[in-house]
């Protein structure tokens, strides 16, 4: 039984190491251009040790994705603050508060997630999927609104777009001329935006 435990705890420990040194990996040199042997090299284990846990690079990347997400929900359970009624300003705010934050502790996946999208579209739907089914417990924050979208989830499509997109533009890309941003600065842009668009 002790040795079945230790497996365990050994295989759990393996994982753990081989996601974090993917995230290192994937922050240091973008998801196009990590090998497996790198991610590996990184979590000091033997190459071999990798297909005992994923079957590819793009495996690993979907994990990710589901922890993330997993975390993403615990934060929006537990969270002081949450409130579902999208009529009202400040529970739009403490959504975009949340999704800005949990964007830039989560930067090496989200970028690995976009450019896996591009390289390859059959990932890119499978990875839209994972988080559209994280979508479905928004489509209650709309049933507050004086005038609810007739598609929910196209409001939400809409709504992850600017999200995702703004997030994007200001914590990896950056504009030309070398404007930033603060955080809050972005999280009232977003909630305004989307609190007159919702709300009318």
């Amino acid at each position: 039984m002790t040795d079945t435990v230790s497996r365990r705890q050994r295989a759990a420990g393996t994982e753990a190491a081989l996601k974090q040194a993917a995230r290192d990996v994937f922050a240091e040199r973008g998801y196009l251009n990590t090998k497996i042997t790198d991610i590996t090299a990184a979590a000091g284990r033997a190459t071999g040790s990798f297909y005992n846990h994923f079957a590819s690079k793009e495996e690993l990347l979907e994990a990710l994705l589901r922890d993330m997400l997993a975390a993403a929900d615990d934060a929006v359970v537990d969270g002081a603050g949450h409130d579902a009624d999208f009529s009202k300003r400040s529970a739009i705010r403490w959504h975009v508060a949340t999704f800005w934050t949990f964007y830039q502790s989560h930067l090496p996946e989200m970028i690995a997630v976009k450019q896996a999208a591009m390289l390859d579209p059959e990932l890119g739907r499978r990875l839209q999927q994972i988080m559209a089914d994280d979508d479905q417990h928004m489509i209650d924050h709309f049933s507050h609104l004086p005038h609810p979208p007739a598609d929910p989830m196209v409001a939400i499509s809409a709504m992850n777009a600017l999200l995702e997109g703004f997030a994007y533009t200001w914590l990896v890309v950056n504009p030309s001329n070398g404007q930033t941003i603060t955080d809050e600065a972005a999280i009232d842009t977003l909630t305004d935006l989307l609190h007159h668009g919702l709300t009318g």
